[in-house]
């Protein structure tokens, strides 16, 4: 069987209502999350989470020694948590996450998280460059609304339109997809 290992990026406060940059059913996704956590934790596999650090004053989020770079207090964070420090999209660029996955002789990940349009694009994208499998859970990420050239493209587009690109490279499947699989 392949050692398989729970990414869970940037479950930060300020993508939550009422923050600095409110995702749209970010609270849904961490429900989801919390799911793939309890299965992760009851077959005692590995959980990394990433928490993204902007350490440059009045950063736009996440700025360094904030409530909005916290963690969110819903995950099922212990004192032997792994938690890999980025300052990147790419949660592998300049951190030690592929150190840490060798380490448990990871194969396959299992990605969730925030945003999925920028950090679980930018780290699926890399996990599969590494050569690992990777497998996005659809309904445990999200997104929010972009704009260019005076348009909005809806959040739902977004997510949408990211999950069908992401199956070049990913699988892409729902919690109970992943769960009954």
């Amino acid at each position: 069987m392949n050692k398989t290992a729970l990414i869970i990026i940037d479950v930060q406060n300020d993508y939550f209502p009422q923050a600095k940059m409110e995702l749209y059913q970010a609270e849904l996704a961490l429900k989801q999350i919390n799911l793939l956590e309890d299965a992760f934790l009851k077959n005692k596999q590995p959980i990394i989470y990433i928490q993204h650090i902007f350490n440059q004053p009045n950063a736009p989020f996440f700025e360094a020694g904030t409530f909005g770079v916290e963690l969110h207090s819903g995950l099922q964070l212990t004192a032997d948590s792994i938690v890999v420090e980025k300052h990147y999209p790419n949660s592998f660029f300049e951190t030690n996450l592929k150190t840490v996955l060798d380490q448990f002789g990871v194969e396959k990940l299992v990605i969730s998280g925030m945003m999925t349009h920028m950090c679980v694009d930018a780290t699926s994208r890399a996990a599969a460059e590494f050569g690992y499998d990777p497998v996005v859970i659809a309904d445990a990420t999200a997104t929010r609304d972009l704009s260019y050239a005076n348009k909005t493209v809806q959040a739902e587009d977004v997510q949408t339109a990211c999950l069908a690109a992401f199956q070049m490279f990913a699988t892409v499947v729902s919690v109970d997809e992943y769960l009954n699989s």
